[in-house]
């Protein structure tokens, strides 16, 4: 199922095959718009490594309980070519010019995290 122009259901969904409830699903899809936003700005492919995650599959990961990846708020992204402070900067960018929607930013060796948790979070790993 295409959810925009360059994402897919299927990629955002959980890594131990879980189903993706309904309420969940609404929240991935407003978050698929917001990385269009950002795939469309950069002009590269957004891998993304983790989407949605089940309750049982984010316990299993070790994931903090009250993760926004359990409600379909969340993605752990990666670009190839482009680290993840410049992914992060980008997003920083375009949240501030108001093109995408506030929320959790996160740097990672490997990856960016981003949320749409609407209030505003930041952090290094």
């Amino acid at each position: 199922m295409k959810l925009t122009k360059n994402f897919s259901r299927s990629e955002f969904d959980s890594h131990d095959g879980s189903d993706m409830p309904q309420d969940v699903l609404l929240n991935i899809q407003k978050l698929a718009n917001q990385l269009q936003v950002l795939r469309d700005a950069i002009g590269f492919p957004i891998r993304i490594n983790s989407g949605y995650r089940s309750p049982a599959h984010n316990k299993l990961i070790g994931g903090v309980s009250n993760s926004q990846h359990v409600l379909g708020k969340a993605s752990d992204i990666s670009v190839e070519g482009m680290s993840p402070k410049k992914v992060a900067e980008q997003i920083e960018k375009l949240i501030c010019s108001g093109d995408m929607l506030q929320g959790g930013l996160g740097i990672y060796n490997t990856f960016c995290h981003y949320d749409i948790r609407k209030t505003k979070a930041r952090w290094i790993k």
